[in-house]
């Protein structure tokens, strides 16, 4: 009897999309993804095709295979120094051909499964190792992904660059607004970019690009325009001194320079389109970027129905959801768009600001303001058109859910999967 030849379906990261966002190594579960300081790659040996990487990778860089002749499996070292992904070799298809005519009892094995591993679409759904939703609001618009790449990046102007914190605070934040001409960018609220900074690494290769969240709602910062804005926070070491390559090279942005530009990205922390929907959103610094794009989108929302014809009929402008918002900072002075977020109507928006450094007063965090309005947020957690969204730093993770649970009350755990396979609970942190 002749044995079936043994086919590894290889799991590949693709460089060139890759933003080495680390999501991949912290979500796989038996510590199968390692990089180095150019590659995250995934080991042959170890990987079991689980599928619980693929869908919290914000670019889709991580969803590559290749089949190869298992004992010919692409080695750590080699993925460590590529630019881009290998095309499909012919070795693997000729091994195809030989195994459809081996006895079909004798099937190829992965190495730590015993069957072929499946990358089937149905498969990463069901894969959910994580605290919120791998999917979007059933009512979510359809977000365009990976239009522009490390290879062929896009070049977006800065039209502003504008400090949101307060002169002499240690945070420096600014809102930086970027066009892009004539050239279509499409992006929802929720969705990110990534920037590659100038230089190069000292072995010579491009610095990778970086992640920020977008802060404008998806018909522009200034509406109409083909433009969006950035939340970004100054990275300094304990002496003060610069710290984060492409932070400060966003932050040191002056009006009318040239910046390479990645993405869109993100497939699911995506806000609602139905209008009833409620958002309650929890967050903490620059994490303020998705909530911000998300609010205003509801605020230009509203103020067409305000300012429709009479004669329109209230089904032509059905009312927005409430909107609930918890907001962290160490100050007053060091929390982004203090100003503009306190001027906006109580009946539009329920915001709570938590501070954890304000002089005279004891500490707040987003967590501690949730509890103390936990009425509040029981009734939202009540209704089926409620969507949760945190962003910010990933210690406020466990807080919130402990937030949410007591607020929840005794239904919590059922209520929690629920929300997740709706695509109602969505983290964004770091």
């Amino acid at each position: 009897m002749t044995a079936k030849l043994s086919v590894l379906n290889q799991h590949l990261i693709d460089p060139e999309i890759c933003i080495r966002c680390n999501t991949c190594e912290e979500t796989c579960p038996i510590d199968a993804i390692v990089h180095d300081s150019a590659n995250y790659v995934v080991k042959a040996d170890v990987c079991n095709g689980c599928m619980a990487c693929i869908s919290p990778c914000p670019t889709g860089a991580i969803d590559n295979w290749r089949k190869v002749a298992k004992d010919e499996a692409y080695s750590i070292d080699d993925q460590f120094t590529w630019m881009e992904l290998p095309a499909q070799g012919t070795i693997a298809a000729s091994m195809e051909a030989a195994n459809d005519a081996a006895p079909a009892a004798e099937e190829a094995v992965s190495p730590t499964t015993e069957a072929p591993v499946s990358v089937s679409t149905e498969a990463k759904v069901e894969v959910d190792t994580a605290r919120g939703a791998k999917v979007p609001p059933w009512s979510a618009a359809h977000p365009y992904l990976n239009l522009y790449t490390h290879k062929k990046p896009i070049t977006a102007t800065v039209q502003g660059n504008y400090r949101l914190t307060a002169d002499g605070t240690s945070s420096d934040v600014r809102h930086i607004v970027l066009d892009f001409g004539s050239v279509p960018f499409p992006v929802l609220e929720g969705q990110s970019i990534a920037i590659i900074p100038p230089g190069t690494l000292p072995n010579g290769k491009p610095h990778h690009a970086r992640q920020y969240s977008i802060a404008s709602p998806r018909n522009g910062e200034r509406p109409g325009y083909n433009n969006l804005s950035l939340t970004v926070k100054r990275v300094e070491d304990e002496d003060g001194k610069p710290a984060g390559v492409c932070s400060n090279y966003v932050c040191d942005l002056k009006k009318g320079d040239r910046v390479q530009v990645i993405g869109p990205f993100g497939a699911s922390f995506l806000m609602p389109n139905h209008p009833r929907s409620n958002l309650l959103m929890i967050c903490t610094g620059t994490g303020s970027a998705p909530m911000r794009a998300m609010t205003e989108y509801r605020r230009r929302r509203r103020a067409r129905g305000t300012t429709a014809p009479e004669s329109r009929s209230a089904q032509d402008t059905p009312p927005t959801g409430k909107l609930m918002l918890f907001f962290g900072a160490r100050t007053k002075e060091e929390l982004p768009y203090f100003g503009p977020l306190t001027n906006l109507p109580k009946d539009f928006i329920d915001t709570t600001l938590a501070f954890s450094r304000q002089p005279g007063q004891p500490k707040k965090y987003v967590q501690d303001a949730l509890k103390e309005r936990k009425a509040d947020v029981a009734k939202l957690l009540a209704d089926d058109d409620t969507y949760i969204y945190v962003c910010g730093v990933k210690g406020m993770e466990d807080g919130v859910l402990e937030a949410l649970a007591e607020a929840a009350g005794a239904g919590w755990e059922a209520l929690w999967t629920r929300l997740k396979d709706e695509g109602r609970l969505h983290f964004e942190t770091y």
